[in-house]
């Protein structure tokens, strides 16, 4: 421990992971930050030695993702484990976004750590896409026509984008050549911003599940809660383990392991799940340019939380109003999911177009009058209780 402290180069990991002082009552739900960090890793080093057997061309990129999975050894296993990483990685971002709503995380003063993680979440969906269009199965090249075709709702600019990111005058190998490129790049920028992420964090310290000064009470990161983190990564391992050894294909689309046909277009196309809830707020917009404009603030809007007005209490523990509309919202994003798997036809488009304006509604209306309201009523009770105290 005495060589961590002096050493000018461990120091800084020991500042970051080994004495970094965190309150004693955070829970396991603020482990999956650390989750994230393994996953991330996971990712990277499974893409990497993808990349080693990969082929962007669209002659042969199909049966090169055959290749690893038949003739590399263990080549199935760093691609399934790859593939479902994704899911992974999305459904452990989402529960850290959603812990960060319902503990009131996102509150000044972390406003620098909360913006640095909506951009890793945009860059998450970015890579997301572009790798799922490189195994060039039928759902890869469908979903890279119906998305890339979005930017043509642009006024002016449209046409031309979409020609520019195709890289031709159609989806072909230009497009793949560029999708895996940037699908290769993207991971390390995350990582980067993981690291500002992480440093962002320290700036201020972890908030905690009461949303009180923890200052007094505090414990150093090792061993009291890499102990937690041990244990998350014992659960995590034996779920994702399971999901690569007898459920690889549970998370995908089967149509995704027919080579990519240009002229046959399938009966219903739907990305991951992980793209549901912001596919079903597009779904839900008759006009294509205003459907893909909501679809991008439904993700930008998040930058704004911490301008909006502050709870003076942070947690949920201790907000009786906001609590049952928190849960109403997470509720409202899983049924945005399901209507993003259906079919565009009614009533799918008018429960998806209800359930986007209350998404937005909330984001934006409700929480910050929730807010309003409950400050007033905190200060009205404590100025009730001064009055009690001297009288």
């Amino acid at each position: 421990m005495r060589i961590l402290k002096s050493n000018p180069y461990l120091s800084l990991f020991n500042t970051f992971l080994v004495d970094s002082p965190l309150p004693a009552n955070i829970n396991y739900f603020y482990g999956f930050g650390s989750l994230l960090g393994l996953v991330l890793v996971i990712q990277l080093v499974t893409g990497i030695f993808l990349a080693m057997h990969y082929t962007p061309n669209i002659e042969y990129a199909f049966n090169s993702v055959e290749h690893i999975m038949r003739d590399v050894n263990n080549g199935w296993l760093i691609r399934y484990a790859h593939a479902n990483g994704a899911s992974f990685f999305f459904l452990c971002v989402y529960i850290h976004i959603a812990r960060g709503l319902y503990y009131g995380s996102f509150n000044k003063p972390r406003v620098e750590l909360w913006s640095v993680g909506v951009t890793i979440f945009i860059l998450m969906m970015a890579a997301a896409f572009l790798g799922y269009v490189l195994p060039w199965g039928q759902m890869s090249f469908w979903a890279a026509c119906v998305i890339t075709n979005f930017f043509s709702a642009i006024p002016y600019l449209g046409p031309d984008l979409v020609e520019f990111i195709w890289g031709g005058f159609s989806v072909d190998n230009p497009t793949l050549n560029r999708f895996f490129s940037l699908h290769f790049l993207i991971p390390f920028i995350i990582a980067a911003l993981a690291c500002a992420h992480l440093i962002a964090l320290h700036l201020h310290g972890s908030n905690n599940p009461l949303g009180l000064n923890s200052n007094i009470d505090k414990l150093p990161f090792h061993p009291y809660f890499t102990s937690k983190d041990l244990v998350g990564f014992a659960i995590f391992g034996i779920i994702f383990s399971y999901f690569i050894f007898f459920q690889p294909n549970l998370l995908g689309h089967p149509d995704n392991y027919i080579e990519a046909n240009p002229l046959v277009t399938p009966a219903h196309i739907v990305p991951e799940w992980y793209f549901l809830p912001f596919y079903g707020i597009l779904r839900s917009i008759p006009n294509k340019l205003f459907g893909v404009i909501t679809m991008f603030v439904a993700i930008v809007v998040l930058y704004i939380l911490p301008f909006l007005p502050v709870s003076i209490i942070r947690s949920s523990y201790f907000r009786p109003i906001w609590t049952p509309f928190i849960w109403l919202f997470f509720f409202n994003f899983l049924l945005l999911g399901w209507i993003g798997s259906k079919p565009a036809e009614d009533p799918y488009i008018l429960i998806g177009t209800l359930s986007t304006i209350y998404y937005f509604s909330s984001l934006l209306i409700i929480f910050p009058l929730i807010t309003f309201i409950e400050n007033i009523l905190f200060f009205v009770s404590s100025n009730n209780n001064k009055r009690k105290l001297t009288s």
